[in-house]
């Protein structure tokens, strides 16, 4: 008899922990039983998931026991405080934050890109950024096939990655100006703390997260790092700048690339697409088909189009990329994480 596996859920009542609540019934192991935790004040909250109902547990350091999967998505400062506490418990835990991202000893992956990594672990997995996600799967075929020396992407990054608070603001504001009111003063977005913050409806927003001394915004550093991290080459040249739109659900990107070989055709980077583990190639122009993000919203996979040729680099490329960020960005691509460790009976 296989072996059924508890999983917990940590942030089971934010945007993220929903979607987790909606695939979870449809994950590739057995399941025995599943614990949501959130903070103090959701304890008590009765939950669905499928056809049962859980009741929300409060984030202590001893709710892991018994514990195989740990699926956390609650903020950094949350996994920092109770991670190792269910590492210790004797469950793996699958983090959808950035706090151990970049730490050399915590694996960083896609299941489509790099499954070989999660046999380093040591109690932790890492979840890319949701914008890093999409880009990645849809790069490694090429870069397998043709090679890759440069990465320029421009991301319009639906509200959801910033959470259900940020939605339910635009919403308002779309509302009242509809209805000729006057607007909130806004409260989430760009970033969170005390900086200034700006209407999303009929907006957008060229910053996502804070700035860093380079100019750069944090969110377009973690496309850069983990690009680089999850491929295994510091060589490749990674540029990003990422865009908030007010769309509520699934992230687009128009992404530059350049190969290594000579006389490679867009029906090359075509095929090779075809084929893809986790890719659907939507590019039809002469029927107006391309990805679109409201098509992508609830499905697995990545969605790719428009690819051309540059006009004046022989080796360069463009591409849209359209992906879930919910799922593929966050919640679908932990459990699939988890399903490859229980395939390669890493856990």
């Amino acid at each position: 008899m296989s072996k059924e596996y508890t999983v917990a859920i940590v942030g089971a009542t934010g945007a993220v922990g929903e979607q987790f609540r909606t695939l979870l019934p449809n994950a590739k192991f057995p399941i025995k039983d599943i614990k949501l935790l959130a903070s103090k004040r959701s304890a008590g909250k009765e939950l669905a998931i499928g056809d049962k109902t859980y009741l929300v547990e409060e984030l202590t350091k001893d709710a892991f026991e018994g514990v195989d999967i740990a699926f956390f998505s609650a903020g950094g400062d949350r996994t920092i405080e109770f991670g190792q506490a269910a590492i210790d418990a004797g469950a793996i835990v699958v983090d959808n934050t950035s706090a151990f991202r970049m730490d050399p000893n915590t694996p960083l992956v896609v299941p489509e890109v790099n499954p070989q990594d999660l046999a380093k672990h040591h109690g932790l997995i890492a979840n890319p950024n949701c914008s890093t996600i999409q880009m990645v799967v849809a790069l490694n075929p090429i870069r397998n096939q043709f090679g890759l020396d440069r990465v320029i992407v421009s991301t319009y990054q639906a509200v959801s990655g910033a959470g259900a608070k940020a939605i339910d603001e635009m919403r308002q504001q779309y509302k009242a100006i509809e209805t000729g009111q006057e607007i909130t003063e806004p409260a989430i977005l760009p970033v969170g703390g005390d900086e200034k913050h700006y209407q999303m409806a009929y907006n957008v927003l060229p910053q996502i997260d804070k700035f860093q001394d380079n100019h750069y915004t944090y969110e377009e550093m973690k496309m850069t790092n983990e690009t680089k991290k999850i491929m295994g080459d510091d060589t490749i040249g990674v540029s990003a700048t990422c865009v908030r739109v007010p769309v509520v659900y699934g992230h687009s990107e128009s992404v530059y690339f350049e190969v290594d070989q000579d006389d490679v055709t867009i029906e090359d980077i075509q095929s090779v697409l075809r084929d893809a583990p986790g890719v659907v190639l939507e590019d039809d122009i002469a029927n107006q088909v391309y990805p679109q993000a409201i098509n992508a919203e609830k499905r697995t996979e990545t969605f790719v189009g428009r690819i051309r040729k540059d006009l004046d680099f022989p080796r360069g490329f463009h591409m849209w990329v359209v992906s879930d960020n919910l799922w593929k960005g966050a919640a679908l691509n932990s459990i699939q994480i988890a399903e490859q460790m229980v395939a390669d009976k890493l856990i």
